[in-house]
């Protein structure tokens, strides 16, 4: 058994140990989940090594770039670098009215943030359809705080987009091969209802 001695709330000397068996426990869990194919989030092994991205606000783009370059070992190139794969993009965002006061005056708003996106491989094939990632939010609003209302519709946008991201770089791991048989192609994806109302 290993021993560290600390010191408990008494101030007198204590001894913690670490058996050899829990050690190994945790040294056979680890392997286990390696072999069973688990992944920590943010470590991908996507099929494209090089990998273009055209679209999308600059905020969205570098954050992507952030991720995927950070979490695996495909690099962001520009288009016009031989890339294996190209990932285009395009957001949108809008709101509507949720509720309304006594007086026909809004109370509360829903903000909405979309992004529509595909992969092509370099030889045209199309690796991704065309799909979309679709989120919402609630808020609050007061004409007195129009301010303070306009800066938290920015965080939750930004929080949108942030969310976006990384539903993408999963998306984008889904594509096994660059060259994929009949059959084996990425499945596009698309909301076919209506989102639900977002809590406050």
């Amino acid at each position: 058994m290993r021993k560290t001695k600390g010191v408990d709330v008494t101030g007198k000397a204590v001894e913690k140990g670490v058996s050899r068996r829990s050690f190994l426990a945790l040294v056979g869990g680890a392997a286990a989940l390696s072999a069973c194919g688990f992944q920590l989030r943010g470590q991908q092994d996507y099929a494209f090594k090089r990998l273009a991205i055209t679209g999308g606000a600059p905020q969205m783009v570098a954050r992507l770039e952030r991720m995927v370059q950070g979490g695996s070992d495909t690099v962001i190139v520009k288009p016009f670098e031989k890339p294996d794969a190209t990932l285009n993009l395009s957001e949108g965002q809008g709101l509507r009215t949720l509720s309304l006061n006594a007086q026909g005056v809004v109370q509360e708003y829903e903000l909405v943030y979309n992004v529509n996106y595909s992969l092509m491989g370099a030889d045209g094939t199309l690796l991704i359809p065309p799909s979309a990632i679709v989120l919402n939010r609630s808020m609050t609003y007061s004409d007195q705080y129009t301010l303070a209302k306009g800066q938290e519709a920015t965080l939750l946008y930004n929080d949108m987009r942030n969310d976006a991201v990384d539903q993408l770089t999963r998306r984008l791991a889904t594509v096994r091969s660059l060259h994929p048989a009949p059959g084996e192609q990425t499945p596009g994806v698309s909301p076919r209802a209506p989102l639900p109302v977002p809590p406050l």
